[in-house]
């Protein structure tokens, strides 16, 4: 555990926070064998419903169950909506961004960001320049990962936009946490979730082609060898449409079909769950078996919308996170609402010489890296894995940004031996169509290790319940 971490739950003399004391008074009234049963029972619950994620380095196919703690992390009003107004900002600055980006290149013309650092990205599409995409949207579900530092402050530490994972854990943690403890909701008056999918879908359908009045949606994913087909096939369930595979789709005339017993069915916005690389093979990847072939050609006539937009992975690119606060004040003159985590960029000699002087003091991420992989936590480091990283690091500085080792927040936890606190973060999930939506409070996700940072569920970390109370 990191020293002077904030607790969420207990002020520094150990008495409750405020929003945490009916809650903390339930808590400690519970014998830790009726605990230790309830989350036995979720396991299994979890288990029969098959709510599995593929771990990274395990054998190909195997899955195990993301681990549940029956500890909710719970936000007051008052810090949720100072939460959401600045989340609404920052999605709002990067969708512009974004259509700037691909259109004028406005902020790259008055240097506020170097165009190199857009115009030769991996993540940056060629093929999007001048598309038109409904209502200037691109990024129609972010998924912005926020964290609470040492200060009580929260800060965003990254902004997932490609496509954002997690959503289905946050719907079913609720769920399990009224089975299991139904007293708690009567006791206390929790923002509801579960109308999540309702809204995602009406968020869909508002950003259809023009002209379409009853669009068409489908979940286009790559198969159930994906790490996160269950939620796939779970979000397909819930919200009424169709869960397809690029071979059950096609193009004709620039128009996408779906195929069907009854015939071809016309279909008007994808929600898709692969990467740019593998949707469309005749503009992309060649070898690419997860798309459908002549999907950008629709989309550049305008007769499809794909959520999130081709393209939208370069306002989610590590190297371009320390330029959002820049962005906020291009695009709207105003300041960020929400602060990031102070950052170095590698490609500045300055960041470069220092970052590998304090290396053993910092966090290392690749920029195009996700789901904790390719990253280095300095502190928690051996001798070798610093030298290795070094090394990594000098042969490539502007695939690499640095940042201070945060005093994430903690929760206190369920674990083995009873209550112990255990670093968390948040991510809420910020819906972008005719309307901007934020249902109240989002995935926390827990470091269940003593003392890890790396709470990733692909990384072995664990998910609460996140309540946020309406009064």
């Amino acid at each position: 555990m990191i020293e002077n971490a904030y607790d969420e739950m207990q002020l520094p003399d150990g008495t409750p926070r405020s929003h945490y004391r009916r809650y903390g008074t339930w808590l400690h009234s519970q014998a830790p064998d009726r605990l230790a049963r309830r989350r036995a029972e979720a396991d299994s619950r979890f288990h029969r419903v098959g709510i599995t994620f593929a771990i990274h380095g395990e054998n190909e196919g195997a899955e195990r169950l993301i681990p549940f703690d029956i500890v909710p992390r719970i936000l007051p009003a008052t810090e949720w909506r100072m939460l959401e107004e600045g989340l609404r900002q920052r999605v709002r600055a990067l969708n512009a961004f974004l259509n700037d980006v691909y259109h004028g290149q406005e902020i790259l013309r008055a240097g506020r960001i170097p165009a190199e650092l857009i115009l030769c990205n991996a993540q940056y599409r060629p093929e999007m320049q001048g598309i038109e995409v409904p209502g200037r949207i691109y990024a129609h579900i972010a998924g912005i990962d926020v964290v609470r530092a040492g200060d009580g402050d929260f800060h965003v530490l990254e902004d997932n936009l490609r496509v954002p994972s997690g959503v289905s854990y946050m719907l079913e943690n609720r769920k399990m946490m009224m089975r299991l403890f139904p007293e708690l909701f009567a006791r206390h008056s929790i923002a509801p979730v579960e109308h999540y999918p309702d809204v995602l879908l009406e968020n869909l359908r508002s950003v259809a082609p023009v002209g379409v009045t009853d669009p068409t949606v489908v979940l286009l994913t790559a198969g159930a060898h994906n790490s996160a087909y269950f939620e796939h096939a779970f979000l397909a369930q819930q919200m009424g449409v169709e869960l397809v595979e690029g071979l059950d789709l096609f193009v004709r005339d620039d128009a996408v079909y779906m195929r069907t017993t009854r015939g071809p069915v016309r279909v008007d916005v994808i929600y898709r769950r692969i990467d740019d690389d593998f949707l469309d093979p005749l503009a992309f990847r060649p070898d690419s078996m997860l798309g459908v072939p002549g999907l950008l050609s629709a989309y550049r006539a305008g007769r499809v919308t794909v959520a999130n937009a081709i393209g939208t992975g370069i306002a989610d690119d590590k190297s371009i996170y320390p330029y959002v606060p820049d962005m906020i004040e291009f695009y709207f003159g105003e300041k960020p609402l929400l602060a990031n985590v102070e950052t170095y960029v590698l490609r500045r000699p300055d960041d470069l010489a220092y970052t590998l002087a304090h290396l053993d003091e910092l966090v290392v991420k690749e920029v195009h890296g996700a789901g904790g992989y390719g990253m280095l936590i300095g502190p928690a480091a051996s001798r070798a894995q610093l030298d290795a990283f070094r090394a990594r690091i000098i042969a490539d500085p502007p695939g690499y940004i640095a940042q201070p080792t945060l005093a994430l927040s903690t929760c206190p936890t369920f674990v083995a031996n009873g209550l112990a606190p255990r670093h968390i973060d948040l991510r809420p999930y910020v819906l972008s169509g005719r309307e901007t939506t934020i249902v109240p409070g989002g995935l926390t996700r827990v470091a269940l290790v003593a003392g890890s940072l790396v709470v990733n569920s692909s990384q072995g970390g664990g998910t609460k319940d996140t309540w946020v109370l309406e009064n």
